[in-house]
């Protein structure tokens, strides 16, 4: 019975964004909340689920098998495939938030980018600013979580971690496979990465 009742809610919601234009691929597999609320022109692919307190602007994509609660995501955003958006996140107009990023209490600023297998927590994001695939913010110590700041027109490169407090200034570099513990100044280029060592001719123990 409760689940019927449930059913018959998730339709009326189906129907009542279907009426004002949302396009639903497999809205049968889309999961809204009752205080969800969704721009014009945007268009949500199977398997998404909406939970409390989720706004949506205009023109924004939500990719297969995403998950969003209690978040503010502007116009022309584009999302997923399987991302994760925690309470507390704001994505800016024009952001990307790709496949297997999770982001939790955290503002991504205005046409910026994490698009691959990332984790963005406690984290202030500003304009323009590329986040590395495999790029983590380690925002908690044990004890209690620090902030992450990053200023606009910053590269990050992949595999980077992100020790907080810390913060990246304007239009710096972070080279990839790097971890970065210190605050980064305006137009530098940091880089923690070990140096390569090669032996020629190495011979394989063998059994």
């Amino acid at each position: 019975m409760k689940q019927l009742y449930i059913q018959n809610i998730q339709n009326k919601l189906r129907n009542k964004f279907l009426k004002s234009g949302v396009k639903m691929i497999g809205p049968d597999t889309i999961y809204f909340s009752k205080d969800t609320k969704i721009g014009k022109n945007v268009t949500i692919e199977p398997y998404v689920v909406f939970g409390s307190k989720v706004k949506i602007g205009n023109n924004v994509i939500i990719k297969s098998f995403s998950h969003l609660e209690d978040c503010k995501i502007e116009n022309k955003v584009n999302i997923g495939p399987y991302t994760r958006i925690r309470p507390g996140v704001v994505l800016k107009e024009g952001s990307k938030v790709g496949n297997f990023v999770e982001i939790k209490k955290s503002t991504i600023g205005k046409n910026s980018k994490v698009s691959h297998l990332s984790y963005i927590g406690d984290s202030y994001i500003g304009k323009l600013v590329n986040v590395g695939a495999g790029t983590i913010t380690c925002n908690y110590d044990g004890v209690k979580k620090s902030k992450t700041i990053i200023k606009d027109n910053v590269f990050v490169g992949s595999n980077t971690s992100l020790v907080a407090p810390v913060k990246l200034e304007h239009n710096s570099i972070v080279g990839a496979g790097s971890v970065i513990t210190k605050n980064v100044r305006k137009k530098s280029l940091a880089l923690t990465r070990a140096e390569q060592t090669e032996v020629k001719n190495y011979k394989r123990k063998r059994k």
